[in-house]
């Protein structure tokens, strides 16, 4: 053997070995480089931070599995395969008032996903070759289709291409947004080469068609087959196929049903296309007509009403995501609804907006009206806008008085304010002295209500609106006691609700709720006042309206509200209950800008009672008996020959008088900036506030 060792001990370790194999080496070829015995590495084993190039090698092969495993684990996580068998728009929503009567549908047309192995192969094949010829031999990405579209975007007709095979469009409009970037298309190409290896091509193609959108608010082949043509996708005629498959590339721009002429065109494309791809001979495009349109079934609902926008996402939470319309009966009252709207539209409000809704004490909305005209402004005005509640929020205030101890009956300094660096006025600057709280409520003291908001704290108040429902964030200061703070007028609702049935707080919903069991109920159920409590609130609220600022509101049935104004007339409010209602006003102007001689007191409060009058029965005011004509002792008396007296307009300055032959004399004016109306009859003289500031013009009778 050329490389003898000699060792005596036959257990000798490695080292020892090696070290005699070299010196053996080192003898037998002196001349030959010895690199043990050099300090510096030879160049074949440079080193980098220290460590070798075949270190960085496996580490760095390491990096990269990791991170594709990485990947693979956040396809899983944040595209999940379920997902592209659901519809990519929410499907329809049809609701329905609590009788049964659709009031509205909302949402795209969608249909039962297609199976590709019952679809004609003209149907497969239109598709295939305008948007992906070769989609049966890629593995989800198409490289000569991404360079022709680069190609064509740089020195082409300046019609943009974007080269996306079925996948990937799978992939975009299944998991990713709409967004525009190179960073989005990476991800495209991930999640189509993942679809690839989980998926045959036919359930690809499949989940593509079942999703695609083709215009009209319709999304998926079956639907767009019945919805266009009126035939299930395994009835399409060839015609009728190259037009569908036409319209993917822009379907709102192509859709038939408004641009007839550039659908056909698209669909004399799709055929040349698919000659070009030998899926039908030239002779056979040349005898294909253009398709004729049969849709049947035109859109009669709105697809948005102030109720409808504000229940469509609680609805969407109570059903299953799947390809079927919906239709959920909702807590709206069709006819409390109608007479909501007829109070509103003859409300006289000029150019202000105005909201009223309706529940019932459990939360349950029966009408809702968020403007004076949906067309003109979807803006809810109800649920959406936040404003300020004037003196409506004196309820919370009064009520952590009377949780500190204090009744109806304590007394309260109704005096003016002349100390600290907030000395709020009471309306017209008139003061009572010492008052009941009662006296106060129903009169609106300002005054009243910012000593009441010293004494028991801010604190205390906002635990009060917060126990009631008020979710609007509060400023806790001393105008706060004065409904400073914005709220929406459907929570501010749902706490006088609170009130109406004791049970608080009350989320207002527009689709009936399961009872509670008895365990839910003994753990998570709404609280309840004392019955003392409870009976202190609704003296308050029932003062008001029979004795204080509401009396507008009164009915002939027992009536709980609170009228509000806030600051420099901006809002004017009143909210209250009465039978199984409880209902809010609100009227006031977009741009926040002052009303002209609304109040509280005045047209929402009469809003309020003529809403409740023909909703409740038996609620409407009493009207006082005409006096019955007794005739003369003396004989009869023949009428004099005079015409039937019509309203007589007399205008005296600012005031105007009236002359009626049922109420006799009517006089409108102002005393002290607070408008007036003066009757006087047979009765005698009745004074009340005005109607309006603003008086029209006596309409003929």
């Amino acid at each position: 053997m050329l490389f003898w060792r000699s060792s005596s001990d036959k257990h000798a370790d490695i080292d020892s070995r090696l070290a005699a194999f070299d010196e053996s080496y080192a003898q037998r070829f002196p001349d030959d480089p010895q690199p043990w015995n050099s300090a510096t590495p030879l160049a074949g084993r440079r080193l980098f931070l220290g460590k070798s190039r075949w270190w960085w090698v496996v580490r760095g092969t390491a990096a990269i599995l990791a991170l594709f495993i990485l990947i693979l684990v956040w396809l899983a996580v944040t595209a999940p395969l379920s997902k592209s068998l659901q519809p990519i728009a929410p499907p329809r929503i049809t609701l329905l008032a609590s009788d049964g009567t659709p009031i509205a549908r909302n949402g795209a047309i969608v249909d039962r996903p297609v199976d590709i192995t019952k679809l004609p192969p003209h149907v497969v094949q239109a598709f295939l070759s305008i948007e992906d010829r070769r989609f049966y031999t890629h593995l989800g990405i198409d490289p000569r289709g991404l360079a022709r579209a680069a190609w064509s975007n740089a020195f082409g007709s300046g019609i943009t291409q974007g080269g996306s095979t079925i996948t990937q469009q799978l992939a975009k409009f299944t998991f990713l947004t709409p967004e525009r970037s190179l960073t989005r298309k990476g991800r495209e190409m991930l999640i189509a080469f993942w679809l690839e290896g989980r998926l045959t091509k036919d359930e690809i193609l499949g989940r593509y068609l079942s999703n695609v959108y083709f215009g009209d608010n319709v999304y998926g082949l079956r639907a767009a087959s019945l919805h266009y043509f009126y035939r299930q996708p395994e009835r399409l005629t060839l015609s009728q196929a190259v037009m569908l498959a036409g319209l993917v590339q822009a379907p709102s721009r192509l859709a038939p049903t408004k641009n007839p002429e550039r659908a056909a065109k698209r669909a004399k494309l799709v055929l040349r296309a698919m000659v070009a791809n030998k899926a039908i001979t030239q002779a056979k495009a040349n005898a294909t007509p253009v398709a004729r349109l049969d849709v049947r079934v035109r859109e009669t609902l709105p697809t948005g009403t102030y109720f409808a926008d504000w229940a469509i996402p609680q609805a969407r939470l109570l059903t299953e995501s799947g390809y079927s319309d919906v239709r959920i009966t909702t807590t709206l009252d069709a006819r409390l609804q109608n007479i909501a709207r007829k109070v509103v539209a003859r409300s006289g409000i000029g150019s202000a907006q105005i909201a009223l809704v309706a529940m019932r004490p459990s939360g349950e909305v029966v009408a809702m009206v968020g403007g004076k005209s949906y067309k003109e402004s979807a803006f809810n005005r109800a649920t959406q806008a936040r404003r300020q509640p004037g003196s409506t929020f004196k309820l919370f205030v009064y009520l952590a008085a009377l949780r500190s101890g204090m009744t109806p009956k304590s007394l309260i300094a109704d005096t003016p304010i002349n100390e600290g660096s907030y000395r709020p006025k009471n309306s017209g600057q008139r003061y009572r002295g010492d008052i009941t709280l009662e006296q106060a409520f129903a009169q609106s003291s300002n005054v009243a209500a910012v000593r009441l908001y010293q004494k028991v704290g801010g604190k205390d108040v906002e635990q009060a609106a917060q126990d009631l429902g008020i979710r609007s964030p509060l400023t806790l200061d001393q105008s706060l006691a004065l409904g400073s703070s914005g709220v929406t007028l459907i929570e501010l609702t749902a706490a006088y609700a609170g009130v109406a049935g004791n049970q608080w707080p009350v989320e207002p919903h527009a689709f009936k709720q399961a009872e509670q069991g008895w365990v839910e109920w003994l753990f998570s159920g709404p609280r309840s006042f004392s019955s003392r409590t409870h009976r202190m609130l609704l003296d308050l609220l029932g003062a008001s309206v029979n004795e204080g600022t509401g009396r507008a509101a009164r009915l002939s049935i027992p009536a709980y509200g609170k009228t509000g104004t806030s600051q420099d007339n901006r809002d004017a409010l009143f909210v209250g209950f009465a039978g199984d209602l409880v209902v809010g006003v609100w009227i006031g102007n977009d741009d926040n800008s002052p009303l002209k001689g609304i109040n509280g007191g005045g047209l929402p409060a009469r809003i309020w009672r003529d809403f409740m009058s023909q909703s409740i029965r038996n609620a409407a005011p009493a009207v006082r008996p005409k006096t019955q004509q007794v005739p003369d002792p003396d004989g009869p008396i023949e009428p004099l020959d005079l015409p039937e007296l019509q309203d007589l307009p007399i205008d005296i300055g600012k005031s105007e008088v009236r002359v009626d032959q049922n109420q006799g004399v009517i006089l409108n004016t102002d005393v002290g900036g607070v408008p007036l109306e003066i009757k006087l009859g047979r009765d005698g003289a009745n004074i009340q506030p005005a109607p309006s500031a603003e008086r029209s013009a006596p309409e003929p009778r």
